[in-house]
């Protein structure tokens, strides 16, 4: 070799290791112009034109050296590097490949080829190509933390976080090892350590933008929403292409309800990469939060076609659908739905199973997978020390709908008449009410104490109950809207307990007892839930009696209702409609001609497609009334007295509506099922005295509700029933229902005190 050019490549070389890729080109450029096709200058031309991101020159120059010397596998390796970057990932493996062949000991195309197989998900492969670089290369800081990065990808973090100790042996100033143990620590829920991780990283390199980004997504699981907005910022600010941190921002930003700019953020990350997946999820859930279903569908179709198995998605989809009413190719998704999960994949969450399905199997499997991969052993609490016997319990209830909320409508007489001499009284408040909630100003003087802990993280929360003592929390939300289940996860108290927000088991074994009644979980259902069964006497539901209609007195041409029909009615939420409810209100309709069913109008597209799927079932439009919102509880309750009979969805039932038709003396008739949720209206008619409008299948139901529209005598008696049972009958007796309960926490307590596990309880008959 000439020797001018051997050291010009000497020179490159080492302008290359110190990064400065303009003195690299300067004299491999010089170097060109003695030797203008040197396959060694070729080859470094090529690697310094990918550095610089000038793909398609990469490849020429690449190519080119390839073509004088075809069996370099350095050069096959780069090759195969460039290919990665413009994601030929198939490309990429085959040069990896080569160079594989022509050098088996070849460590770094090892680790290069597993980086691609990480690309493709194919991540025990890649482990297995990490395995071999470390084999041949011990000291390869590199091949160590990518082979953390694939054992982060099958939730192996543990050894992922190993591997990273030892790249970081190898190399202490290496920041993306330090950054991708921040990821796992962040994965284990170790955000403190992790944001010290990416710290560590932006030391020793200021303008990693990745690390910007990751910070703030541990911030934002920190529920530190502003701060993780302002480091997806300085991201941005290093990298305005960067599309991850647009989405990221705006997932920050929907946390915040600020959702039309959540929107405006999802769409800047979407117009640079319109294949990101998790950007159309994002996307979506913003648009839901927003009621714009169509588009939130849109959204979601979009990113399953992406990736066709990310995770929950063929579940928010399917609930979108179910809000307005969009049921074609219904029993073909449920199919599939129902596979993905008896082959525990992460296809549904559980809530959003509850009103497609009334097997409590299925129902507990679904449970199982999400809490398996939503809430993995929390290492940063250690086990909770046990408590000494105190004068008073302290039993706290978590919950984020301390406000107008049907939750909170039937438990607020409940917290101010728990016995405060063996009990105090903690809220615990997930979510922020609007300013001025009635509601909310009520709780608050009925707890001793009333927390807002909105903006701390579940281990925050978590650490926050144990610190005041609390010997009994229960969550009164489960996997609802805005719930925090999470917390439950560090063990907030010694004895945790599900009840009444979520009409199903959490799947858990941080969760001790679910509290029901016998109609709601018979002994043979035991098997179906995680928790230990707490039997209550009467019925699971309590009610506040001091919410009770008001003395308006509606008009049925008010209500738009006509004036001679027989009046049906179902004021659930749009989700719990389906095609089987549908079809047997149908045959319902069709016998009792004189007849309408008036429905809560929910949303404008639920409105539209409800009318159209009555009227393929031949029931004209003109007879769905859709009721108006009413602002007032107390006129809610008395528009109630307009309907003749209620009746019920299944399989996910009528819960507070149905105690508010009862307490207005309406009859509800419904479908008892397996499931939790399709058992509770049978709960409550049991705890009323009114067992007969039970009924067990679809024939049953339909016969009952067109006798009962039918033969008007029949359904008079019921109703003198049901309004002499409003009295006496233990559904609306609130001092009773709590006494039943603190027995319960007593028992709970007791057992507790003497170093016994839970175990299923049952008070009274």
């Amino acid at each position: 070799m000439n020797p001018q050019i051997g050291f010009l490549l000497h020179k490159s070389i080492e302008s290359l290791e110190n990064s400065n890729l303009v003195s690299a080109e300067l004299y491999l450029k010089q170097a060109l112009k003695l030797e203008a096709k040197n396959p060694h200058v070729l080859g470094l031309l090529g690697i310094v034109s990918a550095k610089k991101g000038l793909y398609p020159e990469a490849l020429k120059y690449t190519n080119d050296s390839l073509k004088a010397l075809p069996k370099n596998p350095i050069t096959l390796s780069n090759l195969g590097n460039i290919y990665l970057e413009l994601k030929e990932f198939e490309k990429a493996l085959d040069a990896y490949d080569k160079s594989i062949k022509i050098e088996p000991k070849y460590a770094e195309a090892w680790s290069n080829k597993g980086n691609v197989l990480q690309e493709l998900k194919r991540f025990e492969e890649a482990i297995t190509h990490y395995d071999q670089a470390i084999t041949l290369t011990p000291n390869s800081a590199e091949a160590w933390s990518n082979k953390g990065n694939a054992l982060q990808e099958v939730k192996r973090f543990e050894e992922a976080l190993t591997h990273y100790d030892q790249a970081l042996q190898l190399r202490p100033n290496y920041a993306e090892a330090w950054s991708n143990k921040g990821n796992a620590l962040q994965e284990v829920k170790r955000f403190e350590e992790a944001i010290a991780h990416y710290d560590q990283a932006l030391g020793l390199k200021p303008e990693y933008v990745k690390a910007y980004a990751s910070k703030g997504n541990t911030l934002q699981k920190m529920k530190r929403f502003e701060e993780a907005i302002a480091y997806y910022d300085h991201a941005l600010s290093l990298d305005s292409a960067f599309a991850e941190a647009y989405s990221c921002k705006g997932y920050a930003l929907h946390d915040l309800k600020q959702f039309d700019e959540a929107i405006t953020q999802h769409d800047k990350a979407l117009a640079l990469n319109s294949d990101r997946a998790e950007s159309w999820l994002n996307k979506g859930l913003t648009l839901n939060a927003l009621a714009r279903y169509d588009e939130a569908i849109t959204c979601c179709q979009k990113a399953l076609s992406l990736v066709p198995d990310l995770d929950w998605v063929d579940g928010y989809l399917i609930h979108l659908r179910m809000k307005i009413a969009s049921w074609s190719g219904f029993a073909g998704i449920l199919e599939n739905i129902f596979i993905k999960i008896l082959a525990n994949k992460k296809a549904i969450r559980p809530f959003d199973l509850l009103s497609l399905n009334d097997d409590p199997v299925l129902n507990r499997q679904a449970a199982n997978i999400f809490a398996k991969n939503q809430f993995l052993s929390n290492l940063d609490l250690e086990p909770i020390p046990k408590h000494g016997k105190n004068e008073k319990i302290r039993i706290a209830y978590f919950s984020p709908d301390f406000r107008n909320h049907p939750v909170s409508f039937l438990t607020a007489e409940l917290f101010e008449i728990h016995d405060r001499s063996r009990f105090e009284v903690v809220a615990f408040a997930l979510q922020k009410a609007p300013v001025g909630d009635e509601m909310n100003l009520r709780l608050k003087q009925g707890f001793d104490k009333f927390i807002e802990v909105d903006n701390l993280s579940d281990q925050e929360i978590a650490g926050l109950a144990r610190d005041l003592g609390i010997d009994i929390a229960i969550d009164l939300a489960g996997f609802t809207q805005n719930s925090r289940v999470g917390i439950f996860s560090y063990r907030a108290a010694p004895i945790q307990v599900n009840w009444l927000g979520y009409p199903g088991t959490i799947g858990a074994d941080f969760i001790d007892y679910i509290v029901a009644d016998r109609a709601i979980i018979p002994e043979s259902h035991r098997d179906f839930y995680a928790e230990k069964i707490v039997h209550l006497p009467d019925t699971y539901m309590v009610d506040d009696s001091m919410r009770l209609p008001s003395s308006r007195v509606f008009t049925r041409e008010e209500c738009g209702l006509p004036e001679d029909a027989f009046i049906f009615c179902c004021f659930n939420n749009d989700f719990k409609f389906n095609p089987h409810v549908l079809d047997v209100w149908s045959r319902i309709l069709l016998t009792v001609e004189n007849s309408v069913l008036w429905i809560s109008k929910n949303n404008k597209d639920f409105q539209e497609n409800i009318k159209a799927e009555f009227e393929k079932c031949h029931i004209a439009s003109s007879r769905i009334i859709f009721a108006q919102r009413v602002d007032s509880m107390a006129d809610y309750l008395a528009r109630y007295r307009l309907a003749d009979l209620f009746l019920d969805t299944y399989p996910y039932g009528a819960h507070t509506t149905a105690v508010d038709s009862l307490k207005a003396g309406v009859p509800l008739l419904t479908l008892m099922g397996q499931s939790f949720p399709s058992r509770v209206a049978a709960s409550l008619l049991n705890a009323i005295g009114l067992p007969e409008l039970i009924t067990t299948n679809e024939e049953e139901y339909a016969a009952l509700a067109i006798e009962l529209a039918t033969k008007p005598e029949k359904l008079a008696d019921i109703k003198l029933k049901l309004a002499s049972n409003l009295l006496t009958a233990p559904l609306f007796d609130t001092p009773l229902f709590t006494k039943n309960l603190e027995a319960v926490y007593l028992r709970m307590y007791e057992r507790y005190q003497l170093d016994l596990p839970p175990d299923h309880i049952s008070i009274g008959a």
